[in-house]
């Protein structure tokens, strides 16, 4: 099923933030959302993922298989980098595939407790946690923040395959993955003359 936006319009508590978002993406793609700080790429995945209400305008194609990942690694610092991915796999009902630690270089850390973990050893983790829950349509926020270029490669490597796969992809990034994407520049669309926002979407 293709992502479909159209005419959207998504605010930052009560204030509207973008309007007038139109655009498909179809399985196997990716799309790359720019602009500058505070511009709202954050409200923008947080409304397509259906983690608050639009204002205006209609997302379909998500359902189910959408997920949201944000700056935050969500993780848990009291348990080993084995027992976050099955702490995961055990909410979606699905299990935790060997493959995933490879795929985020993280086979020498399986009994390591995730407190004791670098900053960009939290990342892949908090990323790997995409390996295992198994959702279609991503919506990532930053998804390569603390990471190396080692570690960048990886998780490139890693999104080829799940578009290969039939999933999409919606990432707000300020560099390169090297991914063939269309890209979507918000700047145009940033909200002027809206007015306020009902009070039911605060």
């Amino acid at each position: 099923m293709t992502l479909q936006v159209t005419d959207l319009a998504c605010a930052r508590g009560s204030v509207p933030v973008l309007q007038g978002i139109s655009f498909t993406v179809s399985p196997g793609a990716a799309l790359i959302l720019r602009g500058p700080n505070g511009v709202g790429k954050t409200t923008l995945l947080r409304t397509l993922a259906g983690l608050q209400p639009a204002i205006a305008g209609e997302v379909t194609g998500v359902g189910e298989e959408g997920a949201y990942a944000s700056h935050a690694d969500g993780i848990k610092a009291a348990l080993t980098v084995e027992e976050n991915l099955a702490f995961w796999a055990e909410i979606y009902e699905r299990s935790v595939p060997d493959t995933v630690f490879e795929r985020f270089d993280l086979v020498d850390l399986r009994g390591r407790l995730a407190e004791t973990l670098s900053a960009g050893q939290k990342r892949r983790l908090g990323l790997a946690r995409l390996g295992v829950i198994g959702r279609r349509v991503l919506f990532l926020d930053e998804p390569t923040v603390s990471l190396d270029r080692f570690s960048v490669n990886l998780f490139a490597d890693w999104m080829r395959g799940h578009l290969a796969d039939g999933g999409i992809a919606v990432i707000a990034t300020h560099i390169d993955l090297g991914l063939e994407a269309k890209e979507l520049d918000l700047t145009p669309f940033v909200a002027q003359d809206f007015g306020e926002a009902d009070e039911a979407f605060l």
